[in-house]
């Protein structure tokens, strides 16, 4: 007797600490409401119910197959922990990724070339970068025969101690590569002059090179200040958009280096009334970024979306609203025709990067607890937003608006 509720407590044991929620399945939570300004009708992916957020704009969204977008939420899974998931677009069922502790979920990296997502994972005082085989995982999921978190992850590398990962990473085009920016914890801080102040102080940061099949880490560069939005050019190996993060307006927003280190440089040298943010990749030679006119002191020059050539420099603006904050985030079509921005005011526009006709496609977005980052998708049809507008800013919801037919002629 004894013997037989000893097995069961270990039994008992053994499935509380190896059970996992990865594959679990979520019924859809998809539905459609039409904009009460524009008339356009906008899918929401998620309840209103949970906090859920897409990643960032500057990062592949959906998977390589086109039919799962991914996310996080920080409430749906059983250990209430924030954790990664996929929603498919045509069917709304929703996919669990991650569990457990220390899953990075605000740095999620979803390849292009196949169905693979990598993020870091904090094991005791370990940041170790994971890769998740999703193909795998949601077959099993499909038949209810998920395995443990083993059969579907694979270990690349663990962050050395003096390093921590700050500015996000990014994947390399041929995707053999990861690139990590990171804080140098073994370096003082160097003072950076600057009249107004940062509301991120600034100490000295790098990007680091890891081999995605050996787990090599070495140096790409390394820099003074406080490194952000660190974003491969997803469509050329070897280069590296990133920019001074200050929380505010930096002084030199953007750069760019050649993956070994070579040719850093600023990318569209700045101006004392410059205000620049948001940069992002939109071809294999052109960035889309802003330059904020939201102060009037601002207006005095040219604002609003900008395109700058990276082998050229030209610079070209792509548009500006002449009322409000004007634009703020922004992204772009990989064919060189759409952009998409918000403003301040919770307002999406679509440009005609061709024409420059600027066309409100949604509106009365609450911008908290976040903001929209539209996203164009893989085949640029459509834009991936999240937003407040459904909760009044409560709970962010991810939402998708297809481009209207009419403008696509």
């Amino acid at each position: 007797m004894m013997k037989s509720l000893y097995i069961l407590l270990c039994l008992t044991i053994s499935c509380h600490l190896y059970s996992s929620d990865i594959g679990k399945r979520f019924p859809s939570e998809k539905y459609t409401v039409i904009d009460k300004t524009t008339g356009v009708p906008i899918t929401v992916l998620t309840s209103p119910e949970t906090s859920d957020a897409k990643l960032y704009q500057t990062h592949p969204q959906w998977t390589a197959d086109g039919k799962y977008v991914i996310f996080r939420s920080s409430d749906r899974s059983s250990d209430k922990k924030g954790q990664a998931y996929a929603v498919s677009e045509q069917t709304g069922e929703i996919i669990q990724l991650t569990d457990g502790e220390g899953t990075g979920t605000g740095s999620l990296n979803v390849a292009r070339l196949s169905n693979k997502l990598y993020y870091f994972r904090m094991e005791k005082e370990d940041k170790k970068l994971i890769e998740l085989n999703l193909d795998s995982l949601f077959a099993d999921s499909e038949r209810k025969q998920v395995k443990s978190k083993s059969a579907y992850e694979r270990y690349i590398a663990t962050l050395p101690k003096n390093l921590r990962e700050s500015g996000g990473f990014t994947l390399d085009a041929n995707e053999k590569t990861a690139y990590v920016g990171v804080k140098l914890l073994d370096q003082e801080p160097k003072k950076v002059d600057n009249p107004e102040g940062y509301r991120i102080a600034q100490v000295p940061s790098g990007i680091r090179a890891i081999d995605l099949t050996t787990g090599k880490i070495s140096t790409v560069v390394d820099v003074p200040f406080t490194m952000g939005h660190v974003q491969a050019n997803p469509f050329l190996s070897g280069e590296i958009l990133y920019c001074q993060e200050t929380g505010g307006d930096a002084p030199q927003r953007m750069w760019i280096t050649s993956a070994d280190g070579s040719d850093n440089r600023p990318l569209f040298e700045e101006l004392p009334t410059d205000w620049v943010t948001h940069e992002a990749w939109v071809d294999k030679d052109h960035v889309y970024f802003n330059v904020m006119g939201h102060l009037d002191r601002l207006r005095k020059q040219a604002t609003g979306l900008f395109k700058i050539n990276v082998r050229t420099e030209q610079v070209d603006v792509l548009g500006q609203l002449d009322y409000g904050s004007g634009f703020w985030h922004c992204n772009g079509s990989s064919d060189g025709k759409w952009a998409a921005s918000d403003n301040f005011e919770g307002e999406i526009y679509l440009i005609n990067c061709q024409t420059g006709e600027k066309t409100l496609l949604t509106a009365n977005h609450v911008m908290k607890p976040d903001h929209t980052h539209p996203t164009f998708s893989p085949d640029n049809s459509r834009i991936l937003i999240q937003s407040g507008y459904v909760t009044d800013g409560k709970h962010l919801d991810l939402m998708i608006i297809n481009i209207p037919e009419y403008l696509k002629y």
